[in-house]
């Protein structure tokens, strides 16, 4: 993607079913758990690295030992800071004293059997150790105690804040991360309660009571009640200090989760590579927490997954396919190189057909799957328009002309490399725009001036910025004819609200030119109208709010807010033309069946509040308004 997104966070989760002292004779070491955690986190940095953290529990020590153990870092490298201030507790140590759990156990932080870690893309809040899962909430009562990370943007934080203050609670701030906390932490103590007092009524003594909770202790009753009023998309995860794990996952599958079990683990993680590689396991083996689910992992190993919330129409986000997940997944790997495929129409349109002049490639790089697909459906197109002109021939061909024939191929180059960061310590527009301009380097000699078609594929485009005051300025260097840039995906018309980083209505270059082709046209009263119906919209409960910035889009087809868009992208002095091509909302779903969460691109949100986000975002637009819209 050429424009630099934040997006959803990373999560993993291991569960040792055996006792520490199996993995040291086995495995000869005594950091299994730490070692696997590692790779969990290390395979999915690129879902977040504004911060990291890690929680271990200990399920079986005595009174007055610790047995939960946390550690989170905002450093440039925060993964690898969080172990290095981990494993120096072990130095020194005797060999005798790595190979006896029970010691480690007894004397040792992170040597407990469960493990949760959380990677962070500060979509939220400041970037500073506070706001870094895992979040603790302590208490002396293990069964009490909570230790939760997630991946997850809630639309209607402000309304489980509000709820949280009904039932007395005084939260120290609004975060979504705080409120689910409490939420999930205030139905805990409600069933630690209702145990105890059924069991105070038998006439059980407090330290058999405790003992009891522990087995006793509903996780999926406590779940339900947690998410009953969840609006958004969330993987939530939980350890609770006496042993028991979940990992909930919304109603809609629109957040990612994957998990796996044999005798001697139970782990989760939010991409299935990840856990493949880290276990060396087939992709097979790997399931998914199912929508409205949750994977309960009880503290004698038992794993169960019921359902906590009605799972509703399944909408998992297609981002994810595009762009966000590591492309190593077997199936987003075909689906990648399918968005690629089904660009071919678009892009023969856009360079009226004439393949002999047009050279193809890709920017950035993490394109270069979609680019594989798009070769080969421009080889495929060839090869049926060859048997058409080889049949032609008759039977009296001359081999000359059928090898003519058959020598045509799709032209396809290595046109740009980023090769370096610059870093840019001018303030002045012009003087930073000119650096920005090289951030790539390009191939000279790989076009003909002003003979070819240039075209190289992008994942999405969100806002273009990069577009206009770099690749396409770096592009125009070769002298091309024309420069088409298509991208994979559809045209980003509307907010996410769970969890990619995309609140502003004014960010999206396809919402710009919606709004300069009302204006051209004289239909600015349709900008108006919308406004007056967004605000009204405000003034309904979020399960009735309804999408009115879809009116905004109804007057055009795609191919005109495409038109706009590259007028809009082309920078000023441009020797070429410029066109923007686009996926299909049609070529997205046949490429990625699974994953139908469009909201992004369609406005057909999944949930209420993301309708009630979407009208917000609009609302703050026309009053100027920075502010995220949710």
């Amino acid at each position: 993607m050429s424009d630099f997104l934040q997006h959803e966070c990373g999560i993993a989760m291991l569960r040792l079913k055996k006792p520490l002292q199996h993995y040291i004779d086995k495995y000869g070491t005594a950091f299994y758990g730490l070692n696997k955690m590692y790779l969990l986190m290390e395979k999915q940095h690129n879902r977040g690295q504004d911060g990291a953290g890690l929680a271990n529990i200990k399920i079986d020590v005595p009174p007055g030992k610790r047995y939960i153990s946390r550690i989170r870092s905002v450093d440039s490298r925060p993964i690898q800071d969080v172990f290095s201030r981990i494993m120096p507790r072990f130095e020194g140590l005797e060999k005798d004293q790595l190979e006896d759990a029970a010691f480690l156990q007894r004397e040792k932080a992170f040597t407990g059997e469960l493990f949760l870690a959380h990677l962070r893309y500060g979509t939220y809040g400041k970037n500073e150790v506070e706001n870094c899962h895992p979040f603790l909430r302590q208490n002396n009562w293990r069964t009490r105690n909570l230790v939760v990370a997630g991946n997850f943007n809630m639309t209607n934080t402000d309304e489980l804040f509000d709820k949280l203050v009904r039932l007395g609670q005084h939260p120290k701030e609004q975060a979504d991360t705080v409120t689910i906390l409490e939420r999930i932490g205030h139905f805990l103590d409600l069933e630690n309660q209702r145990i105890f007092d059924s069991l105070k009524d038998e006439g059980l003594e407090n330290t058999e009571i405790s003992e009891q909770i522990a087995e006793q202790l509903e996780i999926p009753t406590i779940l339900k009640h947690a998410a009953n009023s969840l609006d958004g998309g969330y993987v939530m995860c939980g350890l609770v200090g006496h042993g028991d794990a979940f990992v909930m996952r919304d109603p809609n599958g629109i957040r990612p989760a994957f998990w796996f079990e044999d005798d001697e683990v139970v782990v989760v993680a939010s991409e299935r590579p990840v856990i493949q590689t880290a276990f060396n396991i087939a992709a097979d083996r790997v399931q998914e927490v199912s929508p409205g689910h949750a994977l309960i992992i009880k503290r004698n190993g038992d794993v169960s997954m019921p359902e906590v919330k009605t799972p509703g129409e399944r909408a998992a986000c297609s981002f994810e396919r595009i762009y966000f997940s590591r492309g190593n997944d077997k199936d987003i790997y075909t689906e990648r190189k399918e968005l690629g495929r089904n660009m071919v129409p678009q892009i023969l349109e856009a360079v009226e057909h004439d393949l002999d002049n047009t050279v193809t490639s890709f920017i950035p790089n993490t394109a270069e799957v979609c680019f594989f697909g798009l070769i080969k459906g421009l080889e495929d197109y060839l090869n049926q328009a060859k048997i058409s002109r080889i049949l032609g021939l008759g039977e009296n061909a001359h081999p000359d002309e059928v090898r003519a024939i058959l020598d045509e191929r799709a032209r396809m180059e290595k046109i740009a490399i980023k090769d370096a960061k610059l870093r840019t310590f001018i303030t002045e527009d012009a003087g930073r725009d000119d650096l920005v301009a090289h951030v790539y380097d390009i191939a000279y000699g790989t076009v003909r001036k002003g003979e070819d078609n240039l075209v190289v594929i992008d994942d999405s485009i969100v806002r273009g910025t990069t577009l206009k005051k770099s690749i396409l300025r770096i592009l125009d260097r070769l002298e091309p004819k024309r420069i088409v840039v298509a991208s994979s995906a559809p045209q980003i018309r509307y907010p996410d609200c769970y969890g990619i980083d995309m609140a502003k209505m004014g960010d999206f270059v396809a919402f710009q030119a919606a709004i300069s082709l009302l204006k051209k046209r004289g239909m600015e009263g349709v900008i108006d109208e919308t406004y007056a119906a967004c605000k009204k919209e405000l003034e309904l409960p979020k399960e009735e709010n309804v999408n009115r910035v879809k009116a905004i889009y109804e007057p055009f087809n795609a191919n005109e807010l495409s038109e706009e868009i590259s007028l809009l992208l082309t920078p000023k002095g441009m020797k070429a033309e410029v066109k923007i091509v686009f996926q299909t909302i049609e070529g997205l779903h046949a490429s990625c069946p699974n994953h139908t969460g469009d909201w992004y691109f369609t406005g057909n949100f999944p949930t209420p509040g993301g309708n009630k986000v979407v009208n917000r975002a609009f609302v703050y637009y026309m009053e100027g308004r920075n502010g995220r819209a949710y």
